[in-house]
């Protein structure tokens, strides 16, 4: 009987616990719904071709789903109006690219981290050249209004205390490494993930040096949102273990090379002088075969550099650089024709897509596609296959491109039925044509 008794008070402090734990989180989540402040950015919350999209929105979705909630996004233009307005209860939680500091802590609570950035000196080629912290005295700066950054030159302050620099309340971080390219200001500070993105839109950018050691990216939340800090990071700790965390991160920057200031300067020249001359031609044969145009053309110029008579030694031509063999089965007469050319590769490539194993989601089924364009149906099974025998995941680009570069190690090759290949040129291939779709969907708004 008296176990009876005690088995009941258990069971009812568990239901009173799980109660607690509902109302406190319900107090946080109104009305089954997680609301979140986010910025408009490349590195964020952005609104794409097929929808919303960014490392922050991807990561939202996710976590939201998992614990059945709807989201409600709301936008503010500075990393100050985002975290005044969390603290005015207007959101759940803050997911804009912000940094775990010691001076926000005062005031909020932070999930664990999900990635790791440097604070760098953005300046324009051809400007001022500060080396460090010292230097940074000389230059006209400017850095938003209440960020990391102007958290970090205050602390800089108190060794060099003629330090000066302007914190812009109207501004963000893309804005203001916008307005150094203008030459505004001499320089900014940014994010390495920001600069990442951003000198391919704006080359003559240069990092100078980097500012602080690596930093922690955080969700921030109110001081009484402990129960959903406890959720979040949770749900954070099996997207690590999982390899879901690296695959979005992947998504997002696995395209971006080291940068190259003469390829991206060329690229933007292609832009404006001779694209205005095929683009039409693009869109029309995208659409015909249910792909992307800037899909198609950032391939073309991967291949070509859009020259219609370009021509390679191993004897493929053209805009989409077909093989004689690819042409006559794709029934293109004149691979020198650019029309010809362009209507083959977009058809050539929406085949490889449906070729590829129903396993492959999308978007890595076009990077598949795109990798099989380049070196071959048969080294793609053999990479496959040899992922399997690693422990890699032959459905995850991540992971496959970790196994192409193998393809030409002998070891693995031998085992292989279609042999050697030069297993680093399809992964490069498949970031080079990402990287140019990214730039041309932002510098063409599609």
């Amino acid at each position: 009987m008296h176990y009876y008794k005690l088995s009941v008070v258990i069971i009812g402090l568990a239901i009173i616990a799980s109660l607690v734990f509902l109302v406190n989180f319900n107090e946080t989540t109104k009305n089954d719904e997680l609301v979140v402040v986010t910025r408009n950015a490349p590195t964020t919350y952005y609104e794409a071709r097929d929808g919303f999209a960014g490392v922050e929105y991807d990561l939202v979705e996710r976590f939201a789903a998992s614990l059945g909630l709807k989201t409600k996004y709301i936008v503010k233009d500075s990393v100050d109006d985002i975290l005044a307005a969390l603290q005015k209860n207007e959101g759940d939680i803050a997911a804009a690219g912000l940094t775990h500091t010691h001076q926000r802590r005062n005031g909020f609570l932070f999930s664990s981290d999900y990635q790791k950035v440097q604070q760098q000196v953005v300046c324009r080629r051809g400007g001022l050249h500060p080396k460090n912290a010292a230097d940074l005295i000389k230059v006209k700066l400017a850095v938003p209004a209440r960020s990391s950054y102007a958290e970090q030159l205050k602390k800089i302050k108190s060794k060099y205390p003629s330090l000066n620099w302007l914190e812009d309340t109207d501004n963000d971080t893309e804005e203001l490494l916008a307005a150094v390219w203008q030459r505004k200001f001499d320089c900014t500070i940014a994010d390495s993930n920001i600069v990442a993105i951003n000198r391919r839109y704006y080359p003559e950018l240069v990092v100078r040096f980097n500012l602080t050691q690596p930093e922690s990216l955080a969700w921030v939340l109110n001081k009484n949102s402990k129960q959903l800090q406890k959720k979040i990071n949770h749900w954070l700790a099996k997207e690590k273990s999982s390899g879901q965390l690296s695959q979005t991160l992947n998504k997002y920057y696995g395209f971006i090379e080291v940068f190259d200031y003469v390829e991206n300067r060329a690229f933007q020249r292609g832009i404006s002088k001779k694209l205005p001359k095929y683009k039409s031609m693009f869109v029309k044969a995208a659409d015909h075969h249910g792909l992307a145009w800037t899909l198609l053309a950032a391939q073309s110029y991967q291949e070509s550099h859009w020259k219609p008579n370009a021509k390679s030694p191993t004897g493929v031509r053209g805009m989409m650089m077909l093989t004689r063999t690819t042409a006559k089965e794709l029934k293109i007469k004149n691979r020198l024709d650019p029309v010809q050319s362009v209507q083959g590769g977009a058809k050539y490539l929406s085949l490889l897509i449906k070729r590829i194993p129903k396993d492959v989601k999308q978007p890595d089924r076009t990077w598949y596609a795109l990798a099989a364009y380049n070196i071959g149906m048969g080294h793609l099974y053999d990479a496959r296959k040899l992922a399997r025998h690693l422990g890699k995941n032959p459905s995850l680009w991540s992971d496959m491109s970790e196994v192409f570069p193998l393809l030409s190690q002998k070891k693995y090759y031998r085992t292989l039925k279609h042999g050697y290949a030069r297993g680093r040129e399809p992964v490069r291939y498949v970031k080079r044509i990402r990287d140019y779709q990214d730039i041309l969907d932002r510098m063409t708004n599609h």
